[in-house]
């Protein structure tokens, strides 16, 4: 059965975007298909950070999503965080179209982005490859312009997914966002 989530990326400026998911079985690649406007012609770091917690803006985020402790890389590289996807290109309109296939994501078990913050960055992501300890940990991406918390849900019923259900917590249709940290999710709206 096909997955499919969406993330809407808002930032303080004008940077606005929405981006697809859809995943094919459990273990298939993750497709992206969206398109950021806003954006300052060039390559921008496009990344999953950790938690699904936009209370602070995208600081309270976190790092780039790295649930197997690996050094940062790009997305073809074999050692790379979950949430590493390179970079999108902005165009002299302003606009990254994003066209992106990748095996490291899923949208199911405990792996999953679901819930998790999405990230555009103003610099282009060096892929590990800047030669210092910040290009292993973010790839020199700089700050961030914009991002917003994916929700999805089976393509079959239509529904997406903008909590999770956590026994002892009571349930309200106004949760927009699930923070997730070691392992225990809470939400906030």
């Amino acid at each position: 059965m096909a997955m499919k989530a969406v993330c809407v990326l808002k930032g303080t400026g004008e940077v606005t975007g929405t981006v697809f998911f859809e995943q094919e079985g459990a273990d298939g690649p993750v497709k992206l298909i969206g398109e950021i406007s806003g954006l300052a012609p060039g390559e921008h770091g496009f990344h999953v950070h950790a938690y699904g917690d936009n209370t602070n803006g995208c600081m309270s985020a976190g790092p780039h999503f790295n649930p197997h402790n690996k050094t940062h890389g790009g997305p073809t590289d074999a050692v790379r965080h979950v949430g590493d996807l390179g970079n999108v290109t902005a165009g002299a309109d302003n606009v990254a179209k994003i066209n992106i296939q990748d095996k490291m994501l899923t949208l199911t078990g405990p792996d999953s982005i679901i819930g998790r913050t999405m990230v555009i960055h103003e610099k282009a992501d060096d892929l590990g490859k800047g030669g210092n300890e910040e290009s292993l940990k973010t790839g020199n991406a700089g700050g961030r312009q914009a991002w917003g918390s994916g929700s999805g849900g089976a393509q079959k019923k239509h529904l997406y997914l903008l909590f999770s259900f956590v026994p002892g917590c009571q349930v309200d249709t106004r949760l927009i966002s699930v923070k997730k940290r070691n392992n225990v999710a809470t939400g906030g709206w």
